[in-house]
């Protein structure tokens, strides 16, 4: 905690000692997100549901960090409690979660399947629920830590042919701000980053659109999408104590998108 500003340094943003769960890590904005935090000194435990490992690992011990990669259902709540253990066994501690793993299915309203809604939210809200609940009772233990959580711009807004990623976005931003209110007092901060637009799998079909692609480009102030290093320093921010009296907040990176 600082209390004068003769405290401040920037050894504030340093995450050296401290271990980090990074759930769908291994790939895309969340290999990003992984990389990010190795590079600012944390070790790893990567969730994710594949095993293609080897250039996550490589990318993370070649900042000299220690990585363990966790195979795991996220529907699975007694998967989630074995990831805890799993990590506490490995690092003996957790001081950042970042649930970044999530899932999207298109489809008109009326068209829409009971199993694609089922799906998304069950990754991208159920997960994230029951993950933090059992992250958090070991850091209630150890008296800090940070919970990232990964909202969207439809943490914002409604969106068109997605009503169950809509929907678990917006239960992400609730979260954030309900766990946050009551982990407070255990020294431990949660927040959201809201990423915009940004260049990756999930958004390739709406960049290969090109109406739709000039729609959203139109709408962003920065004129372009974002690239997913783009994100690296926002989620060593939020891991760090530099952040300490930041609590229960939704970060856009967007560009300008909300502004406008």
């Amino acid at each position: 905690m600082l209390e004068s500003v003769q405290d401040f340094s920037m050894n504030l943003f340093s995450l050296k000692g401290k271990v980090a769960i990074v759930t769908g890590g291994n790939t895309g904005l969340g290999q990003g997100y992984v990389v990010a935090l190795a590079k600012a000194g944390a070790d790893l435990m990567v969730a994710t549901y594949d095993t293609d490992w080897d250039e996550t690992r490589e990318l993370v011990e070649s900042e000299g960090r220690k990585v363990e990669f966790f195979q795991v259902d996220l529907t699975k709540t007694e998967e989630l409690e074995k990831l805890v253990e799993k990590t506490i066994e490995v690092y003996g501690q957790i001081d950042i979660l970042v649930n970044n793993a999530g899932t999207i299915r298109r489809a008109p309203l009326l068209e829409y399947k009971d199993e694609d809604w089922k799906a998304v939210i069950d990754i991208n809200q159920n997960a994230v629920y029951y993950l933090s609940q059992r992250v958090a009772k070991q850091m209630v233990k150890k008296g800090s830590g940070k919970i990232i959580n990964i909202a969207s711009m439809l943490s914002f807004q409604g969106g068109k042919f997605v009503p169950s990623y809509t929907a678990s976005k917006h239960a992400v931003q609730g979260l954030t701000r309900a766990f946050a209110n009551e982990l407070a007092e255990h020294n431990i901060q949660v927040n959201a980053i809201a990423p915009g637009y940004f260049i990756s799998a999930n958004t390739a079909p709406i960049r290969a659109d090109e109406k739709r692609n000039n729609e959203i480009l139109s709408r962003i102030p920065a004129d372009r999408w974002g690239h997913p290093a783009e994100l690296m320093g926002t989620v060593v921010f939020l891991g760090s104590s530099a952040s300490d009296y930041i609590n229960g907040h939704v970060l856009a990176v967007d560009g300008g998108w909300l502004a406008r």
